[in-house]
């Protein structure tokens, strides 16, 4: 697998207003965009994308409900990895015996996704963000 770079990081948060108040008004990150509940900025240097995801949104992102199934432990956090071919990337993970929570699917927003939980119980994701190619182009 050949991965290209961190594309995103978003803690999951039951509280959104809470982490609100951390992130933007303890550490000071300001958050340019959104959509619902869902804040990110892509202008903090080191990421290509920060975020604060609400578990509900994770949720419906990866099982189609707003509700966290009971039987898969609640992940603290989103990591996300850019790679070329994302039904590759899914392929080769279960190949290796993992246990894929969705296989590949093109997202509302355009990127391409296909996701699973860590040993350590981070949601991560193998990814094709188009934005993120267009930035590079530009």
């Amino acid at each position: 697998m050949d991965i290209q770079f961190l594309a995103s990081i978003a803690p999951i948060v039951r509280d959104d207003v809470a982490a609100r108040d951390f992130y933007q008004g303890a550490l000071g990150l300001s958050f340019e965009g959104g959509e619902g509940d869902y804040k990110f900025t892509q202008r903090l240097p080191g990421s290509k994308h920060f975020g604060l995801w609400p578990l509900g949104e994770a949720a419906m992102a990866c099982f189609g409900t707003a509700d966290w199934p009971d039987d898969v432990p609640v992940p603290q956090a989103s990591v996300e990895f850019e790679v070329a071919d994302v039904s590759d990337a899914a392929a080769e993970l279960t190949g290796k015996g993992y246990r894929m929570i969705h296989d590949s699917k093109t997202e509302p927003w355009g990127q391409t996704t296909a996701r699973l939980l860590s040993p350590e119980g981070l949601l991560v994701a193998v990814c094709y963000t188009p934005a993120f190619h267009e930035e590079a182009s530009e």
